[in-house]
């Protein structure tokens, strides 16, 4: 296996650079230029002394928006300095590393600020609100979907079966509208959007968790209804499928107990199709939820690329899609991994 990870990783370097090349070719060809923007505003604040064609020149070498497009990706990426533009310039303004492969994801030309430091806090949210979700989601919908399988054609399997349409079939901005509309407006148990109280920065560490999550009560609700319907349907179908294989009527044939069949026999086969489903939905922790952050008003990950987009804040764009990109690879490594823990007859060794 040893191999095979050493053998993997070295693609996943390939296909990083590869993909970052691409990425910032794309964003390079958008119609903005942040040098000639900054150039633009000091030669208009000098009230026209200072001359745009220097000023210009300076902001490029600056931001390392001169030379080539091959020579700004390698330095954007960190494999080539930046151009001194004089004896004291040591490549650290604005707390700056030297590229994206030591730490420095560049300065957000909105906030004005490293990208890193705009996306700490969003990423701190995003994590805790989707981990939170995520193993409340999993927490239901496996053993729902099990008992679903094991209890196939009955009158509450049925039920199970009509309500995961309902919810599968609904968008997510409808079902988080309607919660609104039921769990904070009607019956007013929870507040609309937000994270915190005003004021509630003075507070206690303990009473500060628990008045954030009162706020977080509804969006965590409204994501765990939303992932019931498809996952469980999934558990049911795998679960169906490795309850009719020869191995799990041999197994009852020998007299073992329908728990050991169901939880030690069937569900280990049924791990295989689901193991894909379950590490992408931790994966996706990272990526935020755009739809419910920006409903509810939440500082996250998800928001804060909204945001991004919208007022044309390049750096931190290709900040989060280059790490969007590494998780993705890195998963697939992982979900191959697991594979071979979870199904013996699975080898990853080639």
């Amino acid at each position: 296996m040893g191999k095979y990870i050493v053998k993997r990783i070295l693609y996943i370097i390939l296909v990083f650079f590869i993909l970052s090349f691409l990425l910032f070719l794309i964003y390079n060809m958008l119609p903005v230029d942040k040098a000639a923007e900054t150039a633009k505003e000091e030669v208009k604040a000098s009230k026209g002394k200072l001359d745009y064609e220097v000023r210009y020149e300076y902001w490029q070498k600056k931001y390392g928006l001169n030379g080539t497009t091959v020579e700004r990706y390698l330095r954007w990426i960190g494999l080539k300095p930046y151009d001194r533009i004089d004896e004291n310039d040591n490549r650290s303004y604005f707390g700056r590393l030297n590229g994206l492969l030591e730490g420095n994801f560049g300065d957000s030309n909105y906030y004005g600020k490293p990208v890193s430091e705009v996306i700490k806090e969003p990423m701190k949210n995003t994590i805790f609100i989707n981990i939170f979700a995520t193993v409340l989601a999993l927490g239901i919908t496996i053993p729902l979907g099990i008992f679903c399988a094991v209890k196939r054609g009955s009158k509450r399997d049925v039920a199970v079966q009509v309500g995961t349409i309902v919810g599968y079939s609904l968008p997510t901005f409808i079902i988080a509208i309607l919660f609104i509309w039921l769990f904070a407006v009607l019956l007013g148990w929870f507040p609309v959007n937000g994270m915190s109280t005003a004021g509630s920065g003075e507070w206690s560490a303990w009473r500060q968790f628990w008045d954030k999550m009162y706020y977080l009560a509804l969006p965590l609700i409204v994501m765990t209804f939303c992932s019931l319907g498809g996952m469980t349907r999934y558990v049911r179908s795998s679960m169906i499928e490795a309850l009719s294989m020869d191995c799990i009527r041999t197994a009852r044939a020998k007299g073992l107990k329908e728990k050991v069949v169901i939880y030690s026999h069937a569900f280990r086969n049924a791990l295989i199709p689901i193991i894909t489903l379950v590490i992408g939905w931790f994966l996706g922790i990272f990526s935020g939820s755009l739809m419910i952050e920006n409903i509810f008003a939440l500082n996250g990950i998800g928001r804060t690329y909204f945001q991004a987009l919208t007022n044309h804040d390049n750096e931190v764009v290709l900040a989060l899609q280059m790490f969007y990109i590494f998780v993705s690879l890195a998963g697939n490594l992982i979900t191959d991994i697991v594979y071979g823990f979870v199904d013996p007859r699975i080898r990853v060794n080639k």
